[in-house]
Formats: structure tokens, C-alpha cells, sequence
């Protein structure tokens, strides 16, 4: 994860998704990019194509909100990429050897620390599935009927399940999500989301590296700089034991400056309410036996 010009590779990539139709621009003859042009961004956007073309080549840093919020427009950026241009426009330039790392330069939860509240909060939700997660997609903690919903094994090694490792690495994710694709997609926008928040977070970082040595998946995905923060939907599941339903799910931030978010899954409908109330028992009974593998190891 190289935060040295990920503005101007993010300026690139919507430069291409956006047609010459899209943007009222008359087309005559052959042209060589799929896109807008170059000048042509930067006329829309009312700057000069030097300025513009430096912001591209990394050359330029810190663009005035006024010039984000022109580029925004012009790109036809949705919410998540508006608030994502915002965060690379806006982050420090990258720092030298020398200089010391910034807070969030680790993980902010590796010490395992999920406040006693949000503990009682999991437990007390015991009907729906809930977790909390972390900005690497961490799990740092999950009531008993997410661990069984998400059913994936503690690594090895010990520490907490990553549900992004889970989603491009674990064989069963693409039985327990149908809808594979979809998901995989998700995954990629909420850590690219995450990464231009937190651009110097070691715990981050790791994450991408690894996936992106591993999943030649992973990687065609990051290349496309999607991103994206679903903060409500639902998704599909294909459970071992109590078969296939879809899930509701909502997303709330959590105070505290960390960037950890309290996941929730409901029920929409008959067959969803049945399966989680099955989960539950099964999950009950097996749990005794060595059910499904908690989040983290004891």
C-alpha cells in the first residue's frame, strides 16, 4: 500500500470510467482513451490542464476543497469516492525515515482491548448475529451466533479471524457466500476506503500485501481502485448447517476515533428468522464440544 500519489492514481482510474456522453462533450471522430481526456477534466473542472496534470502525475499536493469538489463532479464520484478523494487530498505527505510514525502507524486494537460495554452489548444482542470490526477487517469480538454465522476456523497461529483473509483465502467462503463476487467486491472497497483514512496503518498495510501476494483476485480488484463503505445492505448466505437465507445487516460507527464499526445482521424475512434461530440452537449445543472457532484464540 503506497500512499505516495494514490490521488493521482485514483484521478486516473475515474478519468477512464467516465464517457465523453456522460459528460456532454460532442465526440468526433476516433479517440484514443476510453475516457475523458486529460484537458478536458480539467476545462470541466475549471482548472488548468498543468495544474491537472500534475495532480495526476503527484507533482501537486493538497488540492483546495473547491478544486476537490469541481474534480468530484466532473468524475460523477458517488458518496464513498467523494469522501475517499477527500481523504487523499487531504493526508499528510509521506513522511521520511527520519520522522517519527504516526498513531495510527499500528493497529489500534492489538492489544485485544474491546471496552467491557461493548462486550455486554454483543451478549445482549444474542438474537441477531453482531461483531465488531476493526479497519483492517479485523473481528475484534463476536457474540456467539456471529461465530457461528461466519463460520470460519481461528488462524492458526493464533489471533483474531480477518474477514478479508477469510473472504480471498478461506475455500469455504465461496460456499458460505453464493453471492461471492459481490462480497469480494465489498471487501476490497471497505480496505480501500479504510487505507486512503489510514495511510501510514501498519496492521493495514500487512493485510494488502499479504492478499495481494496471495489472490490474483485481490489484486485485479485493488488494481480497479473501487471503494466503497456499505454501511447497510444485505447479503446472501449458503450456511453448512442451516442452509441458505439472506441477512439485513446495518453498520455503526463506534466513538472513540478508532475506526471500529458494530456490525449487526437481522432477519428480513420467515426463512431468515428460522435459520438464525437454528444457528442459535446448533451453535448452543456444539459450543460445549468445540463449536465454531471464537474471533480469537483464548
Amino acid at each position: 500500500m503506497n500512499p505516495a500519489n494514490e490521488l493521482g492514481s485514483f484521478l486516473m482510474s475515474r478519468r477512464a470510467r467516465v464517457t465523453p456522453a456522460a459528460a456532454g462533450i460532442p465526440v468526433a471522430g476516433l479517440r484514443r482513451v476510453a475516457g475523458l481526456r486529460r484537458e478536458e477534466v480539467a476545462e470541466l473542472a475549471g482548472v488548468s490542464v498543468v495544474y491537472y496534470t500534475r495532480l495526476e502525475q503527484g507533482r501537486a499536493h493538497h488540492p483546495s476543497d473547491a478544486v476537490v469538489d469541481a474534480l468530484a463532479r466532473v468524475l460523477r464520484l458517488d458518496t464513498a469516492e467523494r469522501a475517499h478523494v477527500n481523504d487523499l487530498a487531504h493526508r499528510p505527505r509521506s513522511r521520511s525515515a527520519a520522522d517519527p510514525a504516526p498513531a495510527d502507524a499500528a493497529h489500534p486494537a492489538q492489544d485485544g482491548s474491546v471496552r467491557d460495554g461493548l462486550r455486554r452489548l454483543l451478549a445482549a444482542v444474542g438474537a441477531v448475529p453482531a461483531y465488531v470490526l476493526g479497519p483492517a477487517m479485523d473481528v475484534l469480538d463476536a457474540n456467539e451466533l456471529a461465530r457461528a454465522l461466519i463460520c470460519a476456523p481461528a488462524p492458526a497461529t493464533g489471533g483474531r479471524i480477518n474477514l478479508a483473509r477469510h473472504v480471498f483465502l478461506d475455500a469455504t467462503a465461496r460456499e458460505l457466500y453464493p453471492r461471492w463476487e459481490d462480497v469480494a467486491r465489498q471487501t476490497v472497497g471497505f480496505l480501500r476506503f479504510s487505507a486512503g483514512r489510514r495511510p501510514h496503518d501498519a496492521r493495514l498495510a500487512r493485510i494488502v500485501a499479504e492478499l495481494s501476494g496471495r489472490s490474483a483476485e485481490f489484486r485485479s480488484l485493488w488494481a480497479a481502485q473501487e471503494v466503497g463503505k456499505a454501511p447497510y445492505g444485505s447479503k446472501s448466505f449458503r450456511h453448512p448447517v442451516v442452509g441458505g437465507f439472506d441477512l439485513a445487516y446495518e453498520t455503526l460507527a463506534l466513538p472513540g476515533g478508532e475506526d471500529r464499526s458494530l456490525v449487526l445482521f437481522t432477519a428480513p424475512d420467515a426463512r431468515a428468522d428460522t435459520a438464525l434461530r437454528l444457528l442459535g440452537s446448533w451453535a448452543a449445543s456444539a459450543a460445549p464440544a468445540g463449536g465454531p472457532a471464537p474471533p480469537h484464540s483464548p
